[in-house]
């Protein structure tokens, strides 16, 4: 399990078996079935989490009852409600599991300690961050700017392994289209 975090963590800062350790302790590992919830709409939200097996969708279901799918998460991913992590606030979306999971969870406490002792988890954190910023920005700018269609054929092209793993229902919600407008565009 540890070796996904520090092949993870590497890509951005060298660590030396000590120093991955250490930061290894101020983590935990969480294990869940299909169909389970990590977080859910209403309740606190400590972690942040790592994904270390399985496949997560983070999703807002609004008040006519429509579910929009923000995020998946699969493997070398990370996954939380940020804006209840960071504000310490309630959890205004869900996160369930697609897969059996497992997970090692980084409390805002721990990473926060972390953080301040190292630089090298510093950096990654503030590297990390700014890549899901970036990611999040090209995924609205997709949203505006393109077709569904071309949403589609995106998403096909940078993430062809989540088409192989998320059902169709699914994958139409996080586009924003129908099931069946999805599979013209699939051909199937």
């Amino acid at each position: 399990m540890s070796i996904a975090l520090r092949r993870h963590m590497e890509a951005i800062v060298p660590l030396t078996d000590a120093e991955f350790d250490h930061i290894l302790s101020y983590f935990t590992t969480k294990k869940l079935k299909k169909h389970q919830f990590l977080v859910q709409e209403g309740n606190e939200v400590l972690h942040e989490y790592f994904v270390v097996k399985g496949l997560l969708k983070a999703s807002y279901t609004n008040e006519t009852g429509k579910e929009h799918i923000l995020q998946f998460a699969m493997e070398d991913w990370w996954i939380t409600d940020y804006q209840a992590y960071v504000n310490q606030t309630k959890a205004t979306l869900n996160i369930d599991c697609l897969e059996e999971t497992t997970l090692l969870c980084f409390s805002a406490e721990n990473k926060k300690k972390l953080c301040a002792e190292s630089h090298k988890v510093e950096h990654f954190s503030r590297m990390k961050t700014t890549s899901g910023f970036v990611a999040l920005q090209q995924r609205i700018l997709t949203l505006l700017n393109n077709d569904a269609q071309s949403r589609y054929e995106l998403l096909l092209a940078q993430y062809p392994l989540l088409f192989q793993r998320v059902p169709k229902s699914l994958i139409a919600a996080y586009l924003g289209v129908s099931r069946e407008t999805l599979s013209r565009f699939s051909g199937k």
